[in-house]
């Protein structure tokens, strides 16, 4: 027999019941700060004890409250789940951060429907800031309802970019660069700077699916532009093993402000390869 779709939508109890299952994360997270020691990975990132407890205690909480709905998680596993409903999580995106003390790392839980974000969960433990956004109705922080005009009216001259990024300066020098500067070290937080009108852009090398799932539905619910690179996430399948693939982007405030940064996007695309070989 075949099984019946799942839905398409969350319920008011479960979104709360979310919610707690991060309140619970966030308090470990809260704790450990700055007080644990990281281990090196296989791909050359880092990860703690605090990484692994987040993600288990995550996959199993929504085990409880979708429990049909798979889960793809940076520290579980990296294949696309075959339910039509499944979460991406990212349990600690900025762990170089956290484990140097650094108060600026985040929580990422994305629930896709048919291959693309449906809900999105953002939280900001040090910094006591929440984001929800739901496709079609829109962005929270912290309850409170954003919209794109505070973006827009923004005076924030400011771009984010990746460690791995920050090499396209050095390919256009007889061209100023279009914006101040910022090396956040966290993903997703500079992806959603942009939605919440604290930068203008953010170019992503090597972003990963845990990295933008939330910040995806953050940016597209407030109407900012977004360029894929390379790769575009809509076209996931399922059992694809996302565990090497990169979707390099470009998002702006603005179209005009895309159009400004889009020679160095288109950069960071011609050393591609460069990239990759310093990843290898």
């Amino acid at each position: 027999m075949k099984s019946q779709p799942l839905p398409n939508k969350l319920t008011k109890l479960q979104i709360k019941k979310v919610n707690g299952l991060i309140d619970l994360v966030a308090q470990r997270q809260l704790i450990d700060f700055g007080n644990i020691i990281s281990d090196i990975k296989a791909d050359g990132t880092l990860i703690t004890s605090c990484d692994r407890w987040s993600d288990a205690t995550i996959v199993k909480g929504l085990s409880t409250i979708t429990s049909k709905e798979g889960v793809l998680s940076e520290e579980g596993c990296q294949k696309v789940p075959n339910s039509s409903a499944y979460w991406v999580v990212d349990p600690l995106d900025g762990t170089t951060n956290f484990a140097a003390g650094i108060p600026y790392w985040a929580i990422s839980m994305a629930r896709f429907v048919d291959g693309k974000p449906e809900t999105a969960f953002l939280d900001v433990p040090a910094l006591k800031k929440r984001i929800l956004a739901i496709r079609g109705q829109g962005v929270w922080l912290n309850g409170k309802q954003l919209t794109n005009q505070s973006r827009l009216s923004s005076k924030s001259a400011c771009v984010s970019l990746c460690s791995r990024s920050i090499r396209i300066l050095q390919r256009r020098p007889e061209k100023p660069f279009p914006g101040k500067i910022r090396l956040l070290g966290v993903s997703s937080l500079n992806m959603i700077g942009v939605a919440i009108g604290q930068t203008i852009a953010a170019l992503e090398a090597t972003p990963k699916i845990w990295d933008l799932a939330s910040a995806w539905l953050i940016l597209s619910e407030l109407d900012c532009s977004i360029k894929w690179l390379d790769l575009d996430p809509s076209n996931l399948k399922a059992g694809q093993d996302l565990t090497t693939t990169s979707f390099p982007v470009l998002t702006a405030s603005s179209v005009y402000e895309l159009e400004r940064l889009m020679p160095w996007g288109e950069i960071l695309m011609s050393s591609w390869v460069d990239i990759q070989d310093h990843i290898n």
